[in-house]
């Protein structure tokens, strides 16, 4: 059985639709994750009972952790101090990283003492900050091969141990060739890199019969959805629409989702008098709610950045989603985009931090409604060809499998070894 551990369930989009693939392909598993969701984005039934069936390690009182821990070495005779050694003299970012780091191996000493009596074949980490942390020792305690999947944030701003978990781990999926290259730069062997693109369910989502066609009326719609945090770029699509207003352009803008820069766009929109363009609508959507939102546009736009305090995204599925409605898009030449949006194939791409750039690319799109019809029709190709989930995530399904299988084998060996010894 695979082991997954995440930070915070289900409540993360992409974690359930990977999970459901998974079950789909009749790969056993069992999540695990250190925090409950505060909310979720779905609706679906099967989301409900994976979250149901969670495991949540937190919280964890300090008896239970105290307990873990010493009984840790007797449980794991030949593992435990190894672990223990790595995580006061391991390869740490810092001080604090480093004293973090005791405290999530002695979580894993507790979370690996409950698993001793299931069965585990692998532990994968989908992120690899703090639940990577608990995720790899578990592992190592329980003498299990260890993978995980690193996004944004968790490689970037909440980076810990990465260089120790890439030594320990089996296997690293990379979502993106700048992932692939990254890892390489991190000391990674070609060898344990596969790459798995976080894809979707392309039969979900269907292009409108018009879209991109000269028979529209009114203004052109332009959408975006996600939360409201500071490296999606939100700031930039408000200064370009701005732009555009002054060119002359007739456009409507909603943008989709909460965050907790809410009231500063609210503000800055006030602020360019852009009230009558650009709607907020403070609310997220859930996954079952995206193809009618994407339909309701011309094009999507998306302009993420390095965020100041180092977050950013990976490879947003949002962008996927849009494509697979053949709406055409616009997004920022970083991280695991270029990947997706191939500039003037399958999208546009304007350099980050730049709403004069970003209006330009917009105005292309405003402007030519051949090249909305193209983009509309090879973005939706690409993401059905690269992107869906029923085919992109095969090179990690195949890792498991070979993980369960392997494990299997190496448990008959030690049966007969066993078995061997008392009859003899």
């Amino acid at each position: 059985m695979i082991h997954y551990i995440t930070s915070t369930g289900v409540g993360n989009a992409w974690v359930g639709n990977e999970l459901m693939a998974l079950a789909d392909r009749g790969i056993p598993f069992r999540l695990h994750s250190l925090h409950r969701p505060a909310t979720t984005f779905f609706k679906s039934d099967r989301v409900k009972q994976i979250a149901e069936q969670t495991n949540y390690i937190y919280p964890l009182s300090p008896w239970r952790l105290l307990t873990g821990l010493l009984l840790a070495p007797f449980l794991f005779p030949r593992y435990f101090f190894p672990a223990l050694w790595n995580s006061i003299f391991g390869r740490k970012e810092s001080f604090g990283i480093r004293l973090k780091s005791i405290v999530h191996f002695s979580v894993a000493c507790a979370w690996a003492g409950s698993l001793r009596k299931q069965q585990v074949s692998h532990i994968h980490s989908q992120w690899i900050n703090s639940c990577g942390t608990v995720g790899m020792y578990a592992a190592w305690l329980l003498n299990k091969p260890f993978s995980f999947t690193g996004h944004a944030a968790d490689l970037f701003r909440e980076r810990c141990s990465l260089k120790d978990k890439i030594k320990r781990a089996q296997f690293i999926v990379c979502i993106s060739s700048f992932h692939q290259d990254f890892y390489l730069a991190e000391g990674a062997d070609q060898s344990q890199l596969i790459i798995s693109y976080c894809g979707i369910d392309t039969t979900l989502f269907s292009p409108c019969l018009d879209s991109g066609s000269d028979a529209k009326t009114g203004p052109v719609r332009l959408i975006s959805a996600a939360r409201l945090v500071d490296k999606k770029g939100f700031k930039y699509l408000i200064s370009a629409c701005k732009s555009l207003e002054q060119q002359g352009v007739d456009f409507s803008c909603t943008i989709a989702g909460d965050g907790p820069l809410l009231n500063q766009l609210e503000y800055q929109i006030q602020q360019l008098h852009l009230g009558h363009r650009i709607t907020l609508t403070g609310r997220p959507i859930l996954q079952e709610d995206i193809p009618n939102f994407m339909r309701s546009g011309d094009i999507y736009c998306l302009p993420c950045v390095w965020a100041s305090d180092g977050d950013v995204d990976g490879l947003p599925q949002m962008l996927m989603e849009a494509m697979a409605c053949g709406v055409p898009v616009v997004s920022t030449n970083l991280v695991g985009i270029p990947d997706l949006v191939v500039d003037g194939e399958s999208g546009l791409l304007a350099e980050p931090n730049s709403s004069a750039e970003l209006a330009v690319k917009l105005r292309q799109l405003i402007d030519g409604s051949s090249l909305r019809c193209r983009l509309s029709l090879q973005g939706r190709q690409r993401v059905e060809h690269q992107f869906d989930i029923a085919t992109c995530l095969n090179p990690l399904f195949e890792k498991f499998t070979q993980s369960i299988q392997q494990q299997t084998q190496n448990a008959g060996s030690q049966n007969k070894t066993n078995a061997k010894g008392i009859s003899q």
